[in-house]
């Protein structure tokens, strides 16, 4: 996607949620009356530390970009939407508590998903709506939020058919699995198994490995004779590639997720990563929307999920205008139907439905790319479909996007990769 997100995927940590405690119930908010005060504040849980904290500096841009342009179209109701004051620290429950306080409707964040259900928790509990442009934890999508919970990246198992397609297009038959071990690689690596039987391909062998020790499952590939080796890795991605290269498995035939995507250079003997090809998730931002972000902060080295918080702060404020209320109930109530996504009308949701959500507009959406473009679709009788800078959103029933672009990378000699081309595959967790 951008430079630095190897980096910053490594950072995110997959959960085990199945047996996580939250607000009753995962279903959406399907209406509510007004309750808001009349002025839309938005809050960001910015939770990136040490290596990782140059991944703050893009999300603050790309959300007060977007607080700007929508109080230049008016605000919400004629008032300014008010971008509360940020913090850092990992402690996210904490930083959704100073929050709550502050009075915010809508908060954007966490980026790690390890530390998501703990802002869940409390933000739920006091009905605001939390939307992560960063979070990709499959079980998250069926996290207990109350319906307050959303997300504008994908979760990490939609890469798994894009994976098999790559070995697919480069001619291979036979594809061979390796895979850390956790939630994360074993998630995706049955994922990825699927979609390779869905593609016609011969999922010959799945080795898992736990970090530092990926030997034997690397001559466990090689004994396989795979056309192709898709390497599902985060914390030990460098030493897994090296032991694929020692079994003798040469660049040109591995495969990279997400989270083994990196600049390894020098780092990697000679030619190792030659030919390789890998994945990462979004979509490179737009050279009017670089300029955009960089006017914001002239410091602005790394757009790393920029995309994803713009389209987060710009929804929020869409479906505040949509339900003509600020309160995060009004907001979690009308975000999938501005984005596009799934919807429940009047006859649907029953008695809890009343006000603005159960008047929305019946009929197809209309399709608008900026909170303005949006609002004028409203004040028509309309129901907007906002498509933004991360491309299409429609949140599906779990608060998640249903569509998922990633960007594709090749490496070369030096083992670093270009930008090579881009794809987009179905996001849904059922």
């Amino acid at each position: 996607m951008r430079p630095g997100l190897a980096v910053a995927v490594g950072a995110l940590t997959a959960l085990a949620l199945s047996a996580c405690l939250g607000p009753a119930g995962s279903a959406r908010v399907t209406g509510a009356e007004a309750s808001g005060d009349g002025t839309l504040r938005i809050g960001l849980i910015l939770d990136n530390t040490g290596r990782q904290g140059f991944l703050n500096a893009p999300q603050l841009a790309a959300a007060k970009l977007a607080v700007q342009e929508i109080n230049a179209a008016g605000g919400h109701k004629g008032k300014p939407v008010v971008l509360l004051p940020e913090t850092v620290g990992t402690d996210t429950a904490a930083q959704a508590r100073g929050l709550v306080a502050a009075k915010a409707d809508v908060v954007i964040g966490p980026t790690d998903s390890s530390r998501a259900p703990a802002a869940i928790d409390v933000l739920a509990k006091a009905k605001v709506t939390l939307i992560s442009p960063a979070n990709s934890a499959a079980g998250l999508s069926k996290y207990k939020s109350g319906g307050y919970y959303f997300r504008t990246s994908a979760a990490g198992v939609a890469q798994a058919s894009v994976l098999a397609k790559l070995a697919k297009d480069g001619g291979a038959r036979a594809l061979a699995v390796m895979h850390e071990e956790g939630s994360y690689g074993q998630e995706l690596a049955a994922a990825v198994t699927a979609a390779a039987q869905q593609a016609g391909l011969d999922p010959v062998v799945d080795a898992g490995f736990r970090p530092g020790r990926a030997q034997q499952a690397a001559a466990a590939v090689k004994a396989a004779a795979p056309d192709a080796v898709v390497l599902i890795a985060r914390e030990d991605a460098q030493g897994a590639i090296a032991e694929l290269n020692n079994a003798g498995l040469p660049g040109e035939k591995l495969i990279l997720s997400d989270g083994a995507v990196n600049q390894y250079g020098s780092g990697l003997g000679a030619r190792a990563l030659d030919g390789a090809r890998g994945i990462l998730p979004g979509v490179f931002p737009a050279v009017d929307f670089q300029a955009q972000l960089v006017s914001v902060d002239p410091g602005l080295k790394d757009m790393t999920f920029a995309a994803e918080t713009y389209d987060a702060v710009n929804l929020a404020a869409i479906a505040a205008a949509a339900a003509a209320d600020d309160a995060g109930t009004s907001i979690a109530a009308e975000l999938a139907a501005v984005s596009g996504g799934t919807t429940r009308h009047a006859h649907d949701a029953g008695p809890a439905s009343a006000g603005p959500a159960s008047a929305r507009p019946p009929g197809g959406a209309t399709a608008c790319e900026s909170y303005e473009e949006c609002l004028g679709v409203i004040r028509a009788g309309k129901r907007p479909d906002y498509d933004g800078e991360s491309g299409r959103v429609d949140f599906d029933s779990n608060g998640d996007v249903t569509e998922a672009n990633y960007v594709l990378f090749s490496f070369g000699a030096d083992n670093t990769a270009i930008m090579s081309g881009s794809e987009t595959a179905s996001s849904s967790v059922d």
